[in-house]
This record gives structure tokens, C-alpha cells and sequence, in this order.
């Protein structure tokens, strides 16, 4: 297989976990909901707006990095930290919350953890580093008119 095909296989890998990352991202922490003590007006909540910023600048800034050689870089280094802000984020967020739960067993405190989503962030990670490195392996283009051989 070629590079330019495997580089299409994970641009599209990349871009549909961002995807499934914001949509995961916007049911958990809608931003816009119904007043409860006003059911005819929404109400506004800026937390759950920061914590889809994240996943909506991995879908739309680093996709956009990773679609050239000279950018891929820029890419690769915001999505190592996204993953690395999610990672503690989410980290934090499970442990506030299994903190004001009831003891549970360790089988039930890993499944209402978000370790499932903090191996997905890195699934995600790791995606964007192979596909930076299939953009490494692209030999550079040459400048036109230039003097490449050595005097």
C-alpha cells in the first residue's frame, strides 16, 4: 500500500474519532439546556461550552494541520495536548465524581470511570502520530532553481 493511501486511511480515522469525540462531547455536556425551574427558557452553562472546545479544535484545527507536510507538525504537537489537557480533565471529572458516589466495587468504579474515554483520546493520539509519521517519510519537495549539488 502506499503512503498517500495509508495517509487517507488515517486522515479519515482521525477526522471520524474528533467526530465521535465532539458528538460524545455535546451529549454529556450540552451547553444549552431547559431551565428546570423555567421549563419555557434555556439557560446558558459556559463549563460544559469549555469542554467541548477541545474535541471541536481537534475536528477542526488539527484535521486542518494534519492535511499538509509543512503544518503536520503543528498538528501532531496540538494533538498530543489536547490528549494531555483531556487525560487530567476527564482524570479530574471521574474522580470528583467517584469521590461523592457511594463505596462501589473496583469493577463498577472502572466502568463509571472515563478510562474508556481517556483510551480512546490516546487511540486518537496515536492515529495523528502515525499519520505525521507517513508525512515524515515523504521526501521534501525541491525548490525550483536551486543549486543542489555541493561546489
Amino acid at each position: 500500500m502506499k503512503d498517500q493511501t495509508i495517509r487517507h486511511l488515517l486522515f479519515t480515522a482521525l477526522v471520524l474519532m474528533a467526530t465521535a469525540a465532539l458528538y460524545f462531547h455535546l451529549r454529556i455536556h450540552p451547553f444549552m439546556m431547559t431551565n428546570k425551574a423555567n421549563p419555557g427558557q434555556t439557560i446558558f452553562i459556559f463549563p460544559h461550552l469549555m469542554a467541548n472546545l477541545f474535541p471541536l479544535i481537534d475536528l477542526v484545527l488539527v484535521s486542518l494541520l494534519f492535511t499538509s507536510r509543512r503544518t503536520a507538525v503543528y498538528g501532531y504537537v496540538f494533538n498530543g495536548m489536547i490528549v494531555i489537557f483531556g487525560t487530567v480533565l476527564m482524570t479530574h471529572f471521574s474522580l470528583a465524581r467517584l469521590a461523592a458516589a457511594p463505596p462501589q466495587p473496583l469493577y463498577l468504579q472502572l466502568f463509571n470511570s472515563t478510562l474508556p474515554d481517556i483510551a480512546m483520546a490516546w487511540a486518537d493520539f496515536l492515529v495523528g502520530a502515525s499519520l505525521y509519521y507517513t508525512w515524515l517519510r515523504e521526501p521534501a519537495a525541491k525548490k525550483v532553481g536551486a543549486n543542489l549539488t555541493a561546489a
